[in-house]
């Protein structure tokens, strides 16, 4: 018997894993990624536990859902019930792979207001197209019984009852199964950061875009200057060096020439007015003396200029600001 995990690497998954090996179950993890949460924990836990685990990136049929979703967004731009139908609907497409017989979750009845009540746990079943072999070890005594329980592929009696968002019993069930090593919860998608939704959203209103655009949201300070055109301006050694890792032409890069200072982005570039503003945004948060013009380098097709800036006013920026 074979069950593939989905699995990410907080405790309920690993517990998930750990009760379904415990009925001398073989279970095979996987894990996806895209810019909005990515696989180091899962890998990381996976490897203390001894699962083999597969990572897969889904970034552009997430990207294509996360547009317009099915089941809409929660508080923010996250789309949990389309997401989740579609990492269990992949994982369902890779039993035949593994020779695998079910798909388990960690999947707490209760426990997420968005995702996790019973109707929007049997919608995401149903949705994945794999509903009677879904099979969710922690509550599973409190849900119905599914066609992989019913088969004999797993005792129900062996699974957990739990209900609800406290912990008490998840952590009480990781020390009877001799689980001591394991991260505390913690939300680790992005689309449930209102900062990051709102760029994102931004994103949307204002044409075509990348996986580049994606990622340079969690970097820097945005501000929407046109309709068309957006400048990205670091507020760190950090925020400059990923920056300039992901400029591409025909992106505009500017740099102060003669005192230390963001580096400054405009994907896509621009023309000579928004130049102007790109600049003196950069100037604004740099380390120029105050009310002096600052000189400042502007790349764009691997040619560069020099062009002098005062500091944006702040005031004046505000309605800018993403």
């Amino acid at each position: 018997m074979k069950a593939v995990a989905l699995f990410s690497g907080g405790l309920d998954s690993i517990l998930a894993v750990k009760l379904v090996e415990s009925q001398g179950i073989e279970v095979q993890g996987v894990t996806f990624e895209t810019p909005f949460f990515h696989a180091r924990r899962a890998v990381a836990a996976a490897s203390k536990i001894e699962l083999p685990l597969q990572v897969i990136d889904i970034t552009e049929e997430h990207l294509a859902m996360l547009r317009a979703p099915r089941y809409g967004y929660g508080k923010y731009l996250n789309p949990c019930i389309d997401c989740h139908a579609m990492m269990l609907r992949k994982a369902g497409d890779l039993l035949p792979r593994w020779q695998a017989d079910f798909i388990i979750t960690g999947e707490v009845l209760g426990q997420r207001p968005m995702s996790q009540t019973r109707q929007s746990l049997h919608v995401v079943a149903k949705y994945s197209g794999y509903q009677d072999l879904i099979v969710r070890p922690l509550s599973a005594k409190r849900l119905p019984v599914t066609r992989a329980e019913q088969e004999g592929l797993i005792n129900r009696e062996g699974l957990l009852d739990i209900h609800g968002r406290g912990r008490r019993r998840q952590m009480e069930a990781a020390a009877s199964l001799g689980i001591g090593d394991y991260v505390p919860p913690a939300g680790g998608c992005l689309l449930t950061d209102p900062m990051f939704s709102k760029r994102l959203k931004d994103l949307f209103d204002h044409g075509d875009f990348d996986v580049t655009a994606i990622h340079l949201l969690k970097t820097g300070r945005h501000f929407r200057i046109a309709d068309r055109v957006k400048v990205i301006v670091g507020r760190n050694q950090g925020d400059n060096l990923r920056i300039e890792k992901f400029a591409k032409d025909p992106d505009l890069l500017i740099r102060m020439s003669d005192y230390p200072g963001p580096t400054t982005l405009v994907p896509g570039g621009c023309d000579e007015a928004e130049a102007q503003i790109a600049a003196s945004l950069c100037v604004l948060y740099g380390d120029a003396p105050d009310g002096e013009p600052a000189r400042l380098t502007m790349t764009r097709f691997g040619t560069s200029r020099t062009m002098e800036s005062l500091p944006a006013d702040r005031e004046s920026a505000l309605p800018w600001i993403i």
